[in-house]
């Protein structure tokens, strides 16, 4: 990541197996990665569309225009083309389709995190067995394209956190980022950034969609969730990032999500 918030203008490179697979004929591969704790993929793109499914494991996946938290179970959309970084936060087994993107023309052209249903992620690590010179009359091929179909029209699940481009609410959010448990409110970052709380507010909304405080809650919740699935206390977790009590914390986390935290990581 550079100072200026964007992604590394010289990307790394990518295995030669991955980009084998991106030169093939066939509409869509699969391909199975295993990482430890804390592992980094470093900024990289890919000329393929790619459903990115977290089989096991937390991982965080940031570019130029965002972050995105995927816990277990769920997957993203990385459109083609799109320079990305991965980390993962616990020990990750990735399972990943790419996609041709002429071969699926409704594609999203933003990245996501989606729900991934049962029978897509039974096929996911199916796939990921099927050799790369498939043809599409094979049983494989049927396989293939039938766990395309499952990847449409997917549910999109509210794990994003969009990274505003001015460069005076860039540095609030990196501040925050590494802090998110800090207090100050938009009156304070005012005089801080030079200009005024009315100004910021507008801006944040503008390039974000998000309120100020709707999106330093989206931090903290998206915080909560790495730390909580690496295994650290609720307790920890709801003081550090700035909650009076765990039952608060707890109360904000079911509104989001729908369940209070351990039974949302368990499911």
């Amino acid at each position: 990541m550079s100072q200026d918030g964007h992604l590394s203008p010289k990307p790394a490179s990518i295995s030669p197996r991955i980009e084998a697979l991106q030169a093939l004929p066939q509409a869509v591969h699969a391909h199975a990665s295993d990482y430890p704790a804390g592992h980094d993929i470093p900024p990289h793109t890919h000329r393929r569309a790619q459903l990115i499914h977290a089989a096991e494991g937390v991982m965080t996946v940031r570019t130029a225009s965002g972050a995105w938290v995927v816990p277990p179970g769920l997957a993203l959309w990385m459109p083609g083309g799109m320079q990305h970084e991965v980390h993962a936060v616990t020990p990750l087994r990735m399972r990943t389709l790419y996609v041709r993107t002429d071969a699926a023309p409704w594609l999203p052209t933003t990245c996501r995190v989606v729900t991934v249903p049962p029978l897509l992620r039974e096929l996911v690590l199916r796939a990921v067995h099927v050799p790369s010179d498939y043809t599409l009359d094979s049983p494989a091929g049927r396989l293939m394209q039938v766990t395309l179909d499952q990847a449409h029209d997917l549910e999109e699940a509210p794990l994003h956190l969009p990274m505003p481009r001015d460069r005076r609410l860039h540095g609030l959010a990196e501040t925050l980022i590494a802090d998110p448990g800090d207090a100050r409110d938009l009156a304070d970052w005012s005089r801080r950034a030079g200009a005024s709380e009315r100004t910021l507010a507008r801006l944040f909304v503008a390039e974000t969609g998000l309120t100020f405080g709707n999106w330093r809650q989206r931090l903290r919740l998206l915080t909560a969730m790495t730390r909580l699935a690496a295994g650290e206390p609720v307790t920890t977790v709801a003081l550090d990032l700035g909650y009076a009590s765990p039952s608060a914390f707890t109360a904000m986390f079911r509104r989001r999500m729908g369940a209070a935290p351990t039974r949302y990581l368990r499911q």
